[in-house]
């Protein structure tokens, strides 16, 4: 059973009635399990803001939500958000089903990472494909609350020079790269600053080519997709370290919106619900969480 079925339950469309139209008095009689209360919470929910009739839509009465092409594990597997499994792609549906919506009410469509982040109208209502929360993305489009907290991590084969580096200033000397538009990218230009520019790929199965080709020592990806790339899909390669995060704010993952698109009020009540029930900490067990004690690479 998809982990996002436990946000049909009645508590978690209770609360995203409650804290999207204030009305406490239907909060407060749903009760867990109870199918026909279930039913009668989302039907309040349709006649507050964040009510599936009330809200702006690309297409009314369907969740448009738009991915990468291609999705990569652990965030969606097998390329087919559609099929619910992935870390992102499970969060999509426990968000939906929160706010009312069916699995068939909920499409998905293809963009690029970067077009996606550029100013201007949107054909889909949200965007989930490991956008980083950022002062300089926010001038231009709007985020969710986050729904995962990540961190960088090193990439290269298990023989090279490169996998005993042990500190940041280690890595001076090495040919890094990463997908463009990234924090990966930006880690390395703003936090490691190699003495060779970094090289920087369209996409992370480009960046993959490239150090298999040996164009490159090792690459930069958030932890996750190094943890499935050296299991999966390179398993002569290793991850060297994770990178401390820089300054006191942590990077977080949030789902983009075009600016000033009212529809984020009544997702981040979905997130809320589903952080506060204990769904988003089960996917990210079930689909990011490999186990294992990574070393950190010291500033």
């Amino acid at each position: 059973m998809r982990w996002r079925t436990m946000l049909t339950v009645a508590a978690v469309l209770a609360v995203a009635a409650s804290a999207c139209g204030g009305d406490d008095d239907g909060a407060a009689a749903t009760t867990s399990g109870d199918a026909a209360t279930s039913t009668t919470a989302a039907t309040a929910t349709n006649a507050d803001t964040c009510g599936i009739d009330n809200l702006e839509l690309v297409t009314p009465g369907t969740l448009t939500v738009a991915t990468g092409e291609p999705a990569f594990p652990p965030w969606v597997l097998d390329d087919d958000p559609a099929g619910g499994e992935g870390f992102e792609a499970a969060v999509v549906y426990a968000v939906a089903n929160a706010m009312g919506f069916s699995d068939d009410q909920v499409t998905w469509i293809r963009t690029d990472f970067n077009e996606a982040i550029a100013p201007g109208p949107k054909d889909f209502d949200f965007n989930i494909q490991q956008y980083s929360i950022s002062d300089e993305r926010d001038e231009v489009v709007d985020f969710s609350d986050g729904y995962y907290t990540v961190k960088q991590a090193l990439v290269a084969f298990a023989d090279s020079p490169v996998a005993a580096a042990t500190t940041v200033g280690d890595l001076a000397e090495f040919r890094l790269g990463a997908q463009i538009g990234t924090t990966s990218l930006d880690y390395i230009e703003d936090v490691i600053q190699p003495t060779t520019p970094a090289s920087v790929y369209d996409t992370n199965a480009d960046a993959k080519s490239a150090i298999d080709a040996q164009q490159v020592d090792a690459l930069v990806f958030d932890l996750p997709t190094a943890f499935f790339i050296t299991a999966v899909e390179m398993p002569d390669t290793a991850i060297v370290g994770q990178f401390e995060t820089p300054g006191e704010a942590a990077e977080e993952l949030g789902m983009l919106f075009a600016d000033g698109n009212p529809l984020v009020e009544c997702v981040n009540v979905a997130l809320a619900a589903a952080t506060d029930d204990g769904t988003l900490a089960a996917l990210e067990e079930q689909y990011l969480a490999n186990g294992g004690d990574i070393p950190t690479i010291t500033p």
